[in-house]
């Protein structure tokens, strides 16, 4: 789902298979990595004497080519969970290990028998205050050109989100989302194609939204999060917020697998889950990790915001991600 900058942590880079106390996580860079690195690897280091080594950005087709080759060098990778569902049944991740990692308090809704929960987040609209005239709403402000004019800014990969936005912006009640009318979504963004400008990651997203090159974007909540932290002067709006979740999972044949399900128990601990999101602005998927937060932090979590809430179908991406991938790169490229 997500190409990042891939320049972070220098030095750290894991090129080749990690020795046995040592382990490899990747996952998309920029500020979430960051969250992750401080929240999960760095105490995990020090408890378990473990050194956990980082790559990135996550990338699903070397990802698939490392477990073809039967040459993995990553071995805990965060990844989208409708990906997940499907590289599951398409052979490509080693079961959980839920002797070692505690099930219990995880949301089931984003644990299965080959993915435990990283973070549940919202697809928020968002933009920059001084590029923008009055406070969009919704969606179809998004696609209304005369009243709010600028670029817009959506995630160019084909996945969860963009394509449910131009729907309901078009008038589809969100309970009749799915299964997706795609003519009807690429006839509604095709009103609006001259205006986009793509990000292919979080810190870009961020970047076009804090310099107005894009008036407007689609972002991950979290990337909202961290520009209100920096004092950039960004509005939001958590009308028809679009929910999903990230998952950690272990790639098939990974060579350090004891230390990656040792690991995943501590990233999906009440306490791990508790740092990273006062970090990163996503939702804990621990249900005990809440417990551990303030309570102003809390209140700023996608689940704060139900209302109008829409939950994405990830299966049903899972099931259609790759005939929605064809149309979608083929009408980008038009």
């Amino acid at each position: 789902m997500k190409l990042i900058f891939a320049g972070i942590l220098a030095g750290l880079m894991a090129t080749t298979a990690a020795k046995a106390d040592e382990m490899v996580f990747t996952s998309w860079g920029g500020t979430t990595q960051e969250a992750q690195t401080k929240s999960w690897a760095e105490p995990f280091s020090a408890s378990s004497g473990i050194k956990v080594l980082q790559d990135g950005p996550t990338d699903y087709g070397k990802l698939k080519a490392m477990v073809d080759a039967k040459n993995v060098t990553w071995d805990v990778v965060d990844v989208e969970m409708d990906f997940a569902i499907k590289a599951a049944k398409d052979g490509l991740l080693e079961p959980i290990d839920f002797a070692v990692v505690p099930k219990d308090d995880l949301d089931p809704r984003f644990s299965n028998e080959n993915a435990v929960g990283s973070f549940y987040y919202s697809f928020v609209l968002a933009w920059n205050k001084s590029a923008v005239s009055g406070e969009p709403a919704s969606w179809a402000d998004m696609f209304d050109t005369k009243k709010f004019p600028g670029k817009r800014t959506f995630y160019k990969w084909s996945a969860p989100g963009v394509i449910e936005i131009a729907l309901l912006a078009d008038g589809v009640p969100a309970d009749k989302l799915y299964p997706l009318d795609l003519d009807r979504a690429f006839k509604k963004l095709d009103t609006i194609k001259s205006d986009i400008v793509w990000w292919g990651g979080g810190a870009e997203s961020q970047q076009l939204i804090a310099s107005g090159e894009a008036a407007f974007g689609q972002l991950w909540n979290g990337r909202v999060f961290a520009l209100e932290k920096d004092g950039a002067d960004v509005g939001v709006s958590w009308n028809q917020n679009l929910t999903a979740a990230d998952v950690l999972v272990v790639p098939k044949g990974a060579k350090n697998k004891d230390a990656a399900m040792k690991f995943l128990a501590a990233a999906t601990s009440p306490t791990g889950q508790a740092k990273f999101a006062e970090a990163s602005g996503y939702a804990p998927i621990n249900t005990k990790a809440k417990a551990e937060m303030p309570a102003d932090v809390v209140k700023g979590l996608p689940d704060a915001h139900v209302d109008g809430q829409i939950n994405l179908d990830l299966n049903y991406w899972a099931e259609h991600r790759d005939e929605i991938a064809t149309r979608w790169y083929a009408w980008q490229a038009k």
